[in-house]
């Protein structure tokens, strides 16, 4: 039993107002269902707050994600749930982690970052071809994260910290 709108956003589609990266994590994991209202009159003292009792089973085997990688995508695109993916992308911010992240996985693995590598270019490159890069956060469900985390690890990129 948890807090009404705790609640409602582990169970939340894509679409739903309350679609979050919380939502996305859980529902990557588990298979979430609302079972039914707790009304806050049904305790004494009542609290001030309406509850909901919620399913929650585990995905076995879990999918074979790096959950590290995949929580790094979903903060980049959480972010501003509404922008679309490649605005998401095209933050000073974001761009300096990718160019960080690209360079210390180039030297872990022995790979040469090309001398006129531009990794603004190199980021839209790979958002336009995986096809996401005018969709939202806000209406993409774990499918099209899973693809979008897998163009950028084939292009190299990593969201987490090596």
């Amino acid at each position: 039993m948890f807090q009404r709108e705790f609640a409602l956003r582990l169970v939340a589609k894509p679409g739903d107002s309350l679609y979050c990266r919380l939502s996305a994590n859980v529902q990557l994991l588990a298979k979430v269902d609302h079972i039914m209202k707790v009304g806050k009159n049904n305790f004494r003292p009542p609290p001030q707050v309406e509850s909901s009792v919620v399913r929650i089973e585990p995905i076995q085997p879990p999918p074979p994600v790096d959950f590290d990688e995949w929580d790094g995508l979903l903060r980049i695109l959480f972010l501003r749930k509404n922008k679309t993916v490649s605005a998401n992308f095209k933050t000073d911010s974001v761009l300096k982690m990718l160019e960080h992240n690209y360079k210390t996985y180039c030297s872990l693995t022995g790979k040469d970052v090309p001398m006129d590598f531009d990794v603004k270019q190199t980021v839209m490159n790979v958002v336009d071809n995986s096809g996401f890069a005018q969709s939202r956060a806000a209406k993409m469900d774990n499918h099209d994260f899973l693809k979008l985390l897998s163009a950028f690890i084939d292009a190299g990129f990593r969201f987490k910290s090596t």
